[in-house]
């Protein structure tokens, strides 16, 4: 208590969201003055880093060309795809294996063997199996996907108090069936939900990496891009990303307090 007398009041207290978001404003308009008086004073030349007010020209001149619209929807069926496939694999083996012990032992090998492998290591395989398009992409970001539910489900599950599998039990609940589904499910929600939120963003950096051996996309733009040295339209991309992943984050927090709700 005496550490905490002597500190001002902004450090002991939580900002309010209004504070907050005037805070977040203020520190990106800095960011962005400082960017632009970097390259405006010749400190970074500007084929090298563009200027923020060079961006705008760029997106615009995306858009008009069409070059926008559809780099954005072939990621978006890419990630959509990756994620639906990623995630629906990676909880439903991470249950599996966190409730059942010897589902566990019998994967625990195979998941140390492969869980270090990043999933761009698999782009020769997408390459060999799929060929240069949408399914090549899926697989790649699907694999990313698939490793953090699957941790995050699988802790979720090991996490769950021994004492409710026995209240189930004297309720009836006690066959594989009734623990999954008045146990399990139940209590590894919040945990599930977590590592789905993870993914999200996970989803999102292997897009660019699921893409860049020729799969049609914004990361197959920002290559072209980059090989044009266009730095500003990789730039343009680059916050579309950003604004992309956010949209579905907020989007994702909004479902995720409506379906958990019931926790009060």
């Amino acid at each position: 208590m005496r550490l905490l007398a002597g500190r001002p009041a902004w450090a002991t207290r939580d900002l309010a969201p209004g504070v907050r978001v005037v805070l977040g404003v203020v520190g990106l308009v800095v960011l962005l003055a400082t960017w632009q008086a970097v390259v405006a004073y010749g400190l970074v030349p500007p084929d090298v880093l563009p200027a923020p007010t060079e961006i705008w020209p760029a997106w615009i001149n995306e858009v008009s060309g069409g070059f926008w619209s559809q780099a954005v929807l072939d990621s978006l069926t890419h990630y959509s795809l990756g994620l639906l496939i990623g995630s629906a694999l990676g909880v439903g083996a991470g249950l599996l294996c966190g409730s059942m012990p010897v589902v566990d032992a019998l994967t625990g090998g195979a998941v140390r063997l492969l869980r270090p492998i990043p999933g761009l290591a698999w782009a020769p395989f997408a390459i060999l199996w799929f060929g240069l398009n949408t399914a090549g992409a899926t697989f790649i970001i699907a694999i990313s996907v698939f490793w953090i539910t699957f941790y995050a489900a699988y802790g979720a599950v090991r996490a769950i108090d021994r004492d409710l599998y026995e209240v189930a039990a004297a309720f009836g609940h006690g066959g594989f069936v009734g623990r999954m589904l008045y146990v399990v499910l139940p209590a590894s929600a919040p945990g599930v939900m977590a590592g789905l939120r993870t993914g999200l963003g996970q989803g999102w950096m292997s897009v660019v990496a699921a893409e860049l051996f020729g799969a049609p996309g914004v990361g197959a733009r920002m290559l072209q891009a980059s090989s044009l040295l266009a730095t500003d339209v990789v730039v343009v991309y680059m916050v579309t990303m950003a604004l992309l992943y956010a949209l579905t984050d907020v989007a994702f927090g909004f479902l995720s307090k409506r379906a958990l709700r019931w926790q009060g």
